[in-house]
Protein backbone atom coordinates (compact mmCIF):
# COMPACT_ATOMS: atom_id res chain seq x y z
CA UNK A 1 0.00 0.00 0.00
CA UNK A 2 1.52 3.73 -0.56
CA UNK A 3 0.40 7.02 0.27
CA UNK A 4 0.60 8.92 -2.77
CA UNK A 5 -0.79 9.63 -5.49
CA UNK A 6 -0.45 6.84 -9.30
CA UNK A 7 1.23 10.00 -10.83
CA UNK A 8 3.76 10.59 -8.39
CA UNK A 9 4.14 6.54 -7.61
CA UNK A 10 4.97 6.49 -11.04
CA UNK A 11 7.65 9.60 -11.03
CA UNK A 12 9.34 7.94 -7.71
CA UNK A 13 9.18 4.41 -9.92
CA UNK A 14 10.96 6.79 -13.00
CA UNK A 15 13.70 7.73 -10.75
CA UNK A 16 15.13 4.63 -9.27
CA UNK A 17 14.63 2.66 -12.63
CA UNK A 18 16.89 5.48 -14.07
CA UNK A 19 19.41 5.54 -11.07
CA UNK A 20 22.73 4.98 -11.82
CA UNK A 21 24.08 2.93 -9.33
CA UNK A 22 27.35 2.92 -10.48
CA UNK A 23 28.06 6.27 -10.61
CA UNK A 24 28.91 7.77 -7.31
CA UNK A 25 30.07 10.91 -5.48
CA UNK A 26 32.34 11.84 -2.48
CA UNK A 27 32.79 14.49 -1.16
CA UNK A 28 35.70 14.26 0.69
CA UNK A 29 35.65 17.49 3.49
CA UNK A 30 33.27 20.02 1.73
CA UNK A 31 32.17 21.96 4.33
CA UNK A 32 30.50 24.84 2.80
CA UNK A 33 26.89 24.74 3.13
CA UNK A 34 26.21 26.59 -0.29
CA UNK A 35 28.52 23.73 -1.92
CA UNK A 36 26.67 20.95 -0.27
CA UNK A 37 23.51 21.84 -1.07
CA UNK A 38 24.42 22.53 -4.96
CA UNK A 39 26.15 19.34 -5.24
CA UNK A 40 23.51 17.13 -4.07
CA UNK A 41 20.99 18.84 -6.14
CA UNK A 42 23.00 18.06 -9.43
CA UNK A 43 23.74 14.42 -8.11
CA UNK A 44 19.62 14.15 -7.78
CA UNK A 45 19.31 16.07 -11.18
CA UNK A 46 21.69 13.54 -12.98
CA UNK A 47 20.60 10.38 -10.95
CA UNK A 48 23.84 9.06 -9.20
CA UNK A 49 23.63 5.92 -7.05
CA UNK A 50 25.12 7.05 -3.51
CA UNK A 51 26.67 10.40 -2.57
CA UNK A 52 29.37 9.91 0.60
CA UNK A 53 30.69 12.41 2.46
CA UNK A 54 33.12 13.28 5.32
CA UNK A 55 33.48 16.48 7.81
CA UNK A 56 30.13 16.25 9.83
CA UNK A 57 27.96 13.55 10.30
CA UNK A 58 25.05 16.09 10.76
CA UNK A 59 25.09 17.87 7.14
CA UNK A 60 23.41 21.50 7.19
CA UNK A 61 21.88 22.09 3.95
CA UNK A 62 20.12 25.03 2.25
CA UNK A 63 16.51 23.82 1.05
CA UNK A 64 16.24 26.85 -1.16
CA UNK A 65 19.60 25.49 -2.98
CA UNK A 66 18.31 22.28 -2.49
CA UNK A 67 14.61 22.68 -3.44
CA UNK A 68 13.97 19.20 -1.69
CA UNK A 69 16.30 16.97 -3.87
CA UNK A 70 18.46 15.51 -0.55
CA UNK A 71 14.90 13.34 0.26
CA UNK A 72 15.19 11.27 -3.01
CA UNK A 73 19.69 10.90 -2.64
CA UNK A 74 21.27 7.83 -0.89
CA UNK A 75 23.85 9.10 1.36
CA UNK A 76 26.21 8.13 3.55
CA UNK A 77 28.80 8.64 5.90
CA UNK A 78 32.58 7.71 5.20
CA UNK A 79 34.28 7.23 8.82
CA UNK A 80 37.35 5.23 7.90
CA UNK A 81 38.29 6.81 4.72
CA UNK A 82 41.09 3.86 3.96
CA UNK A 83 38.47 1.45 4.80
CA UNK A 84 35.71 3.23 2.46
CA UNK A 85 39.13 3.31 -0.78
CA UNK A 86 39.61 -0.24 -0.47
CA UNK A 87 35.91 -1.03 -0.23
CA UNK A 88 35.13 0.82 -3.29
CA UNK A 89 37.99 -0.55 -5.37
CA UNK A 90 37.60 -4.28 -4.21
CA UNK A 91 33.97 -3.71 -6.01
CA UNK A 92 35.39 -2.22 -9.40
CA UNK A 93 35.16 1.11 -9.11
CA UNK A 94 37.48 3.70 -10.58
CA UNK A 95 38.40 6.76 -8.41
CA UNK A 96 38.39 10.09 -10.44
CA UNK A 97 39.90 13.09 -8.28
CA UNK A 98 40.06 16.58 -9.56
CA UNK A 99 43.69 17.53 -9.27
CA UNK A 100 46.33 19.60 -11.38
CA UNK A 101 49.12 17.16 -11.26
CA UNK A 102 51.82 16.25 -13.78
CA UNK A 103 49.07 12.74 -14.52
CA UNK A 104 46.40 15.31 -14.75
CA UNK A 105 44.12 14.09 -17.99
CA UNK A 106 41.28 16.32 -19.34
CA UNK A 107 37.94 15.51 -17.67
CA UNK A 108 36.25 13.98 -20.97
CA UNK A 109 39.29 11.58 -21.37
CA UNK A 110 37.46 9.40 -18.63
CA UNK A 111 35.44 7.03 -19.72
CA UNK A 112 32.27 7.07 -16.66
CA UNK A 113 30.19 4.39 -18.25
CA UNK A 114 32.43 2.13 -16.02
CA UNK A 115 31.74 1.76 -12.21
CA UNK A 116 33.27 5.15 -11.17
CA UNK A 117 33.55 7.26 -8.15
CA UNK A 118 34.12 11.12 -8.57
CA UNK A 119 36.17 12.33 -5.67
CA UNK A 120 35.48 16.39 -4.90
CA UNK A 121 38.31 17.80 -2.34
CA UNK A 122 37.42 20.57 -0.31
CA UNK A 123 37.24 24.29 -1.25
CA UNK A 124 40.71 25.55 0.45
CA UNK A 125 42.94 22.39 0.54
CA UNK A 126 41.64 20.08 -2.52
CA UNK A 127 41.44 16.32 -2.52
CA UNK A 128 42.86 15.15 0.88
CA UNK A 129 46.30 12.89 0.41
CA UNK A 130 44.61 9.54 1.06
CA UNK A 131 42.00 10.33 -2.03
CA UNK A 132 45.29 11.22 -4.19
CA UNK A 133 46.80 8.01 -3.21
CA UNK A 134 43.57 5.91 -4.43
CA UNK A 135 43.22 7.86 -7.61
CA UNK A 136 43.32 6.00 -10.76
CA UNK A 137 42.38 9.18 -12.65
CA UNK A 138 43.47 12.53 -12.34
CA UNK A 139 41.17 14.89 -13.88
CA UNK A 140 41.20 18.97 -14.74
CA UNK A 141 38.51 21.43 -16.14
CA UNK A 142 40.14 23.66 -18.89
CA UNK A 143 40.27 27.04 -18.09
CA UNK A 144 41.22 29.89 -20.25
CA UNK A 145 40.92 32.64 -17.98
CA UNK A 146 42.64 34.08 -15.03
CA UNK A 147 41.34 31.74 -12.58
CA UNK A 148 42.86 28.29 -12.07
CA UNK A 149 39.68 26.55 -10.94
CA UNK A 150 35.98 26.09 -11.12
CA UNK A 151 34.11 26.67 -7.69
CA UNK A 152 33.90 23.11 -6.00
CA UNK A 153 29.85 22.60 -6.33
CA UNK A 154 30.40 24.00 -10.21
CA UNK A 155 33.11 21.42 -10.91
CA UNK A 156 31.04 18.38 -9.75
CA UNK A 157 28.12 19.89 -11.98
CA UNK A 158 30.43 20.12 -15.20
CA UNK A 159 32.18 16.18 -14.62
CA UNK A 160 28.85 14.74 -13.72
CA UNK A 161 26.90 15.80 -16.70
CA UNK A 162 29.89 14.59 -18.67
CA UNK A 163 29.01 11.19 -17.08
CA UNK A 164 25.21 11.63 -18.06
CA UNK A 165 26.07 12.37 -21.78
CA UNK A 166 28.31 9.19 -21.86
CA UNK A 167 25.87 7.06 -20.27
CA UNK A 168 23.28 8.13 -21.84
CA UNK A 169 24.15 7.62 -25.41
CA UNK A 170 25.22 4.31 -24.07
CA UNK A 171 21.63 3.62 -23.31
CA UNK A 172 22.30 3.25 -19.41
CA UNK A 173 19.46 5.17 -18.68
CA UNK A 174 16.79 2.91 -20.16
CA UNK A 175 17.36 0.02 -17.94
CA UNK A 176 17.06 0.03 -14.30
CA UNK A 177 20.59 -0.63 -12.38
CA UNK A 178 19.31 -1.03 -8.93
CA UNK A 179 18.44 -4.37 -7.61
CA UNK A 180 14.46 -4.95 -7.53
CA UNK A 181 14.88 -5.49 -4.23
CA UNK A 182 16.59 -1.97 -3.38
CA UNK A 183 13.90 -0.36 -5.77
CA UNK A 184 10.98 -1.96 -3.37
CA UNK A 185 12.15 -0.98 -0.44
CA UNK A 186 12.83 2.57 -1.81
CA UNK A 187 9.54 2.69 -2.67
CA UNK A 188 7.88 1.75 0.92
CA UNK A 189 10.13 4.51 2.45
CA UNK A 190 9.23 7.38 0.01
CA UNK A 191 5.75 6.28 -0.50
CA UNK A 192 4.59 5.31 2.92
CA UNK A 193 7.20 5.43 5.64
CA UNK A 194 8.17 9.07 5.07
CA UNK A 195 4.23 10.45 4.86
CA UNK A 196 3.61 8.01 8.01
CA UNK A 197 6.73 9.61 10.03
CA UNK A 198 5.81 12.96 8.81
CA UNK A 199 2.15 13.24 10.10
Amino acid sequence: MYLVTPERLEKMKRILQTRQNTLRVFMDYVYSHHNLSAIVRTCDAVNVGKLYYRHQKKVKLNNEITMGAHKWIFTEYVEDIEKFYQNIKSKGYQVVVTLLDKDTIDFREVDYTKPTLIVLGNEVDGASEVSIKYADKKVIIPMYGMSQSLNVSVANAVILYEAQRQRAAKGMYDKPSLPPEIIEKTLRKWAYEDIINKN
